[in-house]
Formats: C-alpha cells, structure tokens, sequence
C-alpha cells in the first residue's frame, strides 16, 4: 500500500474518531457543540423575522407580497401548476334528516385525485358560508381499506351542515383513500426532496386551492364566505390556503403551529411529519406565515398540554401577528384560543371554532346548542368503490416539483452562463452560508509529529479552525521535515466526507498533502440511533440548509485557510473521495481557481441542498467546473 495512503487513512481515522469520542448515548441536550449551533441559528433568525421591526402598515404592505410569493415558491407552487379542468364526479350520496353528505372527488392535477365529503343542509334558502375542512393524521383503515381521515373527522362537517353551513372536508396525500407519502425525510431517506425543493407541504396547499375552485362552482355556495379550518397537519394546511389565498375570509387553524425555536432547538421536529413544513428557502420563523393572513378574521386555537405545538411558542406567534393586526387597526379580528389539553380534538376547540364561524360569517353570538357528533360507519362515506389505476397521487413527489432541465448547446455557449447559475445557486441553495464577518479567522497549527515517508522524514501539521460560529474543522498537512507551512509551493488536498479513504484517491499523489474531513462535530455523526440522527438531520432543513450544503462551505473554508497558512503556493490540486466529488465541485465555482480537480468519474451523485436540482441539472457541474480549472478524471486516464 502506498505509504501516503496509509498515512492519509490513519490521519482520517483519528480526525474523525476525535470528534465521536464518547459521544455515543448522549442526547441533544448535552452534546453542547450541537446545541449551541442550533440555539445560535435560531437566535439570527428569530431577530431577522421579527414582525414588531414594521413600524407602519405601508412598511407590512410593501413587503407582504413578497413574503406571499417567496411562500409559493417555498411549497414548489412557483410557478403555479396550470388549473386545469377539475373534473368532478359525485359517487354517491348519504342522507340524514337534516343534512346531506356527497361522496365525490375532482383531480387537482391529471391523476392526482381529492377525494371529499360534501356536507350540505337538507334546506336552504340561498347560498350558505362555506368552510373548506381539512383533515388532521386520523388514519381510518379496515382490512387494508383506507377510508380516508376525512371519515375520522366527519363530525365536523356534519355540524356545520347542521347549523346552516356548507363544509367541504377532504382527505389528505398521506391518510387519503389513496395512500401517498408525507414522511420522505421523516423516515424515508428521500433527501432528494430537499434538492428538488418538494415538500408535501406544496401538495396539500394545492389540492385546498383547488377545493375553493371547485366550491365555486356549486350554486349551495357563498364564494364570498369561505371559511377554512382544521386540527394539527389540518392546522398546518388552514395556514398555506389562508395565507395563499385572498379567498378565504375567516380562518382558524387549529394545533398547527409553533415557533422555529420549539421545532429545531426543543426537538418538536421529531413529532412531525414533513407536510407540516415548507423548503424554508429565506429561512423564515413562522410567524411570518400567520402574519399573511392579517387583517382577515383569525382564531389561533391551541390547548395548553400539547408536546409538538407547545404553548409558549403558540403565545410567541400570536405576539408577532397582534402588531400586524394592530397596524391594521383589526385587533378585534384576531383570536387566542387556549383550552386545557393535549394534543386531541376536544369539544372545548371545536366550541370556540364554531362561535368564531357564526360571529364573522353569520353576526350569529348565540350560545352553541349542538354538540359535533359522528353518525356515519367509515364505509358509508368511501368515495372510490375501486382505486383509479391512472392515480399520480403515490408518486406525485417525483413530478410535483419539477426538476431543472439540461441546457441546450446555444444556453451553454452563453458568455455569462457561469456568473449567472453561481449567482443562482446563492440565492435558492445556499443563503444560510454565514456572512464572511460572523467566522473567525483563527487558526490553530499545531505539530503533529514525524514520520518516515518511503525513507524521508515527513512532519504532520494540524491545523484547527473555525468553518462558521459553533463548527470547528481540522485538517492534517503532510510535509516535508523542517519546511515551514507558509513556504510550501504545492499541494494536494484530499477532502473526505467520513470513512475509509478510497485507494483511487492517493494515486499518483506525492509531496505535501493536507486531508479535510467533513465530518466531526456539527455536521455530524450524533449521538444516537439511526432514527435520532434523521431527526438531527431534519432541524438543519428547517433552518434553510443541508448538511452536504454547509460542507460545501467547510470546504471553501478549507481551501481559505490552506491559502493563509501556505501563502507560498503555486500548485493546489484537489482530490475528491468517498462521493464527496459534487460538494467540492461546487465550492471550486467560489474560490480563487486551483490547478486541477481530480474526481475518480464524472457520473456524480446528486447532493441534498435546498433546491439544487430544482436550480440546475446536476450533470452541469462538471461543465461549470472545468470552465474555471483543469478536471482530471482518474476513470478516463486508466
């Protein structure tokens, strides 16, 4: 084996198991670098979005329909999917004596079916207000028949009917009577998600806008009363409609939200599936999201035991959106309801629902008489007798989002085609990269050693630094004996994700090489199983960055610091290993070129940053890359 390889492995070993060191069965709370990141992350964020910095409503106006448009883009509905035909068809209908139920369903998109329960009065006099209902996680499932949630949560579709409403509830992607996926990064590795920027989030929003579509059409129907609520993911998705749409007059979102500190810094993102969240692109806390919805009539409805929609974040939201309801001069439009409680569908919630209904849509402040009660069997309410076999709804995530596509010959001829996706990518994929002032510019070198390299001393240097507040790297120098840093004139670089060192990565290597490990502290591995680090995983995406994004800035703080230390240089060349071909790719497109860049082939693999495949295809990176300096690839020089 060659002796550099050797060395180079031994070096990756001792890097990374320094920053796994009893680290293993430590939770979150006391593996402090990890905290500390997280509770800083939190801190910028929380200042930046703070909704009391609008001083006027002309300073909120101006900026409102930018908020909206960035929300579009950050559920994937920018641009908007074409409204096309809905075709609606009515299966069957369910009668009591004073309301009728319709089991129907539309297509929000081709095959991407709805299916829904119609909840009208038996009589009535003209068009009735009408409240989009939308349903919480309530599987309903028999002998491997899915009945949708919508037959969980009946019993608030027969109320309103009941008491001179119309009520549209529909089932969701995850719970419907077609079975789709909400927990893509939940528990199914799906990271691609993050790069293509899908979220279910983005599906749900748009199957309520298309339900308001569809209610217009109905002659039962006042349009210009539209109500929407619903309980926990249902609570999630009575904020995208409400917040999207100007449609919706009056609105109370019930358990389904809390503040970016409770979800990321006190864990809450471990009780929520990915439908709850949008791809948070401008990196917002969601205060933002209820904030859109001022100055229409709105009921923030919360109980005051509930572990994922904690009280205190709850209290913190309805603060923020009070003082944009104030600037409105419309305080007495917003509502704080807190029950005692967990996290359930008490009839305490549903009282004040009803009542906030009846006062914006009806004048109506009479004491509520009828209780909301279930009075159908999951069966009678099933839509679908057989499942239609051109359904899109169990792969919806693959087309939904749509990912960016291959440039054609004159596009790549484009003499600003570089400066232009560069810039891009800095927009949609890495706006969490820290502000060059925030990172220390500390170095600490410290001497490793000798070594014996095929009969020549070698000394190790390793140099300590920070990549951004609260993440320290490391990387080791390999050099000849006596020679200082700054007076090296060329250099290898081996950047590492984590792992063995592939052999193919130290052919032909000799002289200096430094090794960056991407992979202590920070950015992983932590403490716990391998459900508790997805979960670790999944609070970085919701501060508007990925692991494999910030590791592209850990590289290009490498390269800053092998330029500091070695000022002498006049070769840099690049090694890439252990897939980590694509993050270095892209951060050679930031830095000061180096000589070459030696991948082992240039079939990457597709990283999980926010929105990259949704930017550029992935297959463009090493055309970019060799714009700016020579690419060596190990595969085709055998």
């Amino acid at each position: 084996m060659n002796r550099i390889l050797w060395l180079l492995m031994v070096f990756i070993t001792l890097t990374v198991a320094s920053a796994t060191a009893g680290a293993q069965g430590r939770t979150l709370d006391n593996a402090p670098e990890l905290a500390d990141f997280f509770e800083a992350e939190v801190t910028k964020l929380e200042r930046s979005n703070e909704l009391t910095r609008f001083e006027t409503l002309a300073d909120w106006e101006r900026e409102k329909p930018i908020l909206r448009q960035q929300l579009f883009d950050m559920l994937g509905l920018d641009p908007l999917p074409l409204r096309l035909p809905l075709q609606p068809v009515v299966t069957g209908v369910v009668e009591h004596p004073e309301f009728v139920v319709e089991r129907l369903h539309f297509q929000s998109l081709p095959g991407l079916y709805v299916t829904g329960n119609l909840y009208r009065p038996v009589k009535q006099e003209g068009p009735l207000p009408t409240v989009l209902y939308v349903c919480g996680h309530g599987q309903v499932k028999q002998d491997g028949i899915s009945f949708g949630n919508k037959t969980h949560y009946q019993h608030h579709g027969a109320w309103f009917a009941r008491n001179g409403y119309v009520c549209l509830t529909i089932d969701t992607l995850q719970l419907g009577e077609i079975e789709g996926v909400h927990h893509g990064t939940h528990r199914l590795n799906r990271w691609w998600w993050n790069s293509r920027g899908y979220t279910p989030a983005g599906v749900e929003a748009w199957n309520c806008m298309r339900a308001l579509d569809y209610l217009e059409t109905r002659p039962e129907v006042d349009a210009s009363r539209f109500g929407v609520t619903g309980r926990s993911g249902g609570g999630a998705y009575s904020w995208w409609i409400a917040a999207l749409d100007d449609r919706i007059r009056c609105a109370v979102p019930v358990a389904g939200i809390t503040s970016l500190r409770d979800h990321v810094v006190n864990g809450c993102v471990e009780g929520h599936c990915d439908c709850m969240y949008f791809v948070n692109t401008f990196r917002w806390d969601y205060a933002k999201l209820a904030a859109l919805v001022a100055p229409r009539p709105l009921l923030i409805s919360n109980t005051d035991k509930d572990p994922i929609f904690p009280l205190e974040g709850v209290v913190d939201i309805h603060r923020q959106v009070r003082h944009v309801y104030q600037l409105y001069k419309a305080g007495d439009k917003l509502g704080l309801q807190i029950t005692e409680g967990p996290h359930a569908d008490t009839q305490e919630l549903h009282l004040h629902a009803f009542r906030w209904f009846n006062r914006h849509f009806r004048n109506d402040l009479t004491m509520i008489e009828k209780t909301a009660v279930k009075f159908f069997e999951p069966p009678q309410l099933r839509v679908f007798a057989d499942l239609p076999q051109d359904e899109v709804n169990t792969r919806i995530d693959e087309q939904f989002v749509a990912a960016a596509p291959s440039l054609s010959e004159q596009q790549l001829s484009e003499p600003m085609l570089l400066e232009n996706i560069t810039a891009k990518l800095l927009d949609r994929c890495f706006r969490a990269w820290p502000e060059a002032q925030d990172v220390s510019g500390e170095v600490r070198v410290e001497a490793g050693g000798t070594v014996q390299v095929n009969g020549t001393e070698q000394s190790v240097s390793r140099l300590t630094f920070e990549s951004q507040p609260h993440v320290a790297l490391q990387m080791d120098v390999l050099h000849g004996a006596g020679v200082e840093l700054q007076n090296l004139q060329r250099l290898v670089l081996v950047v590492v994700p984590g792992g063995p060192l592939p052999a193919a990565a130290a052919e032909g290597i000799s002289g200096p090489v430094a090794l960056l490990s991407l992979r202590p502290g920070v950015h992983g591995p932590w403490p716990g199983n391998d459900a508790k680090q997805i979960q670790i995983q999944r609070r970085f995406q919701l501060l508007g960055m990925t692991l494999d994004g910030m590791r592209v800035w850990d590289i290009r703080r490498g390269l800053q610091v092998l330029r500091q230390q070695c000022s002498q240089l006049q070769s840099l060349e690049i090694r890439c290993a252990g897939g980590s071909e694509a993050l270095v790719l892209l951060a050679s497109l930031y830095e000061p070129p180096v000589n070459s860049i030696v991948v082992p082939e240039l079939s990457l693999s597709e990283p999980a940053i926010l929105n990259f495949s949704r930017t550029m295809s992935p297959a463009l990176l090493p055309e970019l890359a060799g714009r700016r300096t020579k690419l060596v690839v190990l595969s085709a020089a055998r």
